[in-house]
């Protein structure tokens, strides 16, 4: 039978191992929210860059364009 010394080390190298996991995890959750903020404000200014350009007629939406080899 193990002593209860011997659970308890294994017990203190078990919870050092979570904190360490959860300080990672929670550093990778803080770098994605981060990732998608900057993807969201991307995404609102294509959005209104489209919007604008959709306002000035749709001679300039790259779509009706004749490309260069024709």
């Amino acid at each position: 039978m193990e002593s209860l010394e011997t659970r308890v080390v294994e017990l203190e190298v078990k919870a050092a191992f979570q904190e360490d996991l959860l300080e990672t995890l929670n550093e990778i959750v803080t770098r994605q929210e981060q990732q998608i903020d900057l993807l969201q404000k991307q995404l609102k200014a294509l959005y209104q860059q489209m919007q604008s350009q959709g306002q000035s007629g749709p001679d300039s939406n790259p779509r009706h364009e004749i490309p260069p080899h024709y």
